[in-house]
């Protein structure tokens, strides 16, 4: 059965001449195509590694004439970090096979158990188990980039407790608060005194199968001011702990712009009664008084009396176009 990789890159850290010949054979007899590097001493391995370091596994024997043991598993696992070790060893120790493994090694095999079968199957599933655990890696460091450079507000928070897991720097300079002041923190701590118990309620919400919490509430900062956040949440496992990521929108400025809009809304509103029933009485009669002097002949004092009339109307109207212009200016600013 060969392998479809194209070629590996094996390491084989073994003093033994008749050990690593037999190693050779099983790995030339299982592999399309193998680059084997050897080396019979730490030292000489140290050396290798400096220069080649896309070693796709390294074979390791414990005990080697400049080190062994623990000590030796130690040092190769600080110099090739990337690539999966395959401890073969002639010590049939089984807690220290155990041990070796929580040192960092992918897998332990007693060479009088060696077969060019095993070691295939070790090499083939540490190679592809290293491979997975980067890649967790890599996600988990890109998940810490969203999280920690997102322009937005974000937090882990264990609802059980009500503490905060982590914050983002969005959120430290939104709140006020230091990291470290945030994690000694809960969310009661971020809410007015007088809505704990909604929030209490939201959170209970928040736990139940289709339940829903409200999103947007009132948190209050570092020093005292009351800002309104829409809120959004998405369950989260946090270092082991069923978590909630929350997202938190500043909305303080686009509630404010809305209510001044609605003040505005309503002044206009007053303007528009003053058109239409304001306005209007003044208007009225002073076109019931013109028609009166077009249609009678009304002799000096007749005549004084309504222009009298006229001139009153024309106050009322002159006061009621001053009060609209007064409420629109109000409006425009």
């Amino acid at each position: 059965m060969e392998n479809e990789k194209v070629k590996y890159n094996v390491l084989v850290i073994e003093d033994n001449a008749g050990d690593f010949a037999l190693i050779e054979e099983f790995l030339i007899e299982k592999f399309r195509s193998v680059v084997i590097s050897h080396a019979v001493s730490l030292k000489e391995a140290r050396s290798i590694c400096q220069d080649k370091t896309d070693f796709d596994v390294i074979l390791l024997d414990l005990s080697l004439p400049d080190r062994a043991g623990v000590q030796l598993i130690n040092d190769v696992t600080g110099m090739c970090m990337n690539a999966p070790i395959i401890v073969l060893t002639g010590y049939a120790d089984f807690d220290f096979g155990v041990h070796s493994l929580a040192l960092g090694i992918s897998d332990y095999i007693l060479k009088e158990e060696l077969t060019s079968i095993n070691l295939y199957k070790s090499i083939i599933y540490s190679a592809e188990r290293k491979k997975n655990v980067i890649a967790l890696a890599d996600s988990e460091r890109q998940y810490s980039d969203l999280f920690h450079l997102s322009p937005l507000p974000m937090w882990v928070v264990n609802l059980d407790t009500l503490r905060f897991l982590d914050v983002n720097t969005a959120t430290i300079n939104m709140y006020g608060y230091t990291r470290e002041e945030f994690l000694l923190m809960t969310l009661r701590d971020i809410r007015p005194v007088e809505e704990i118990s909604e929030m209490e309620k939201g959170i209970e919400a928040a736990r139940r199968p289709g339940g829903q919490p409200p999103n947007v509430m009132i948190h209050k900062m570092k020093d005292g001011t009351l800002k309104y956040v829409e809120i959004k949440r998405a369950p989260f496992h946090f270092n082991g702990v069923s978590a909630t990521c929350v997202i938190a929108n500043d909305i303080t400025e686009k509630l404010n712009h809305l209510k001044a809009i609605e003040e505005q809304n309503e002044k206009l509103r007053d303007i528009g009664w003053l058109q239409s029933h304001v306005i209007r009485s003044p208007l009225a009669r002073i076109m019931g008084l013109v028609q009166l002097i077009k249609d009678f002949e009304a002799d000096g004092t007749e005549l004084r009396e309504i222009l009298g009339y006229i001139s009153c109307s024309a106050d009322e109207l002159d006061q009621v176009i001053k009060d609209i212009s007064s409420k629109t200016n109000a409006v425009i600013v």
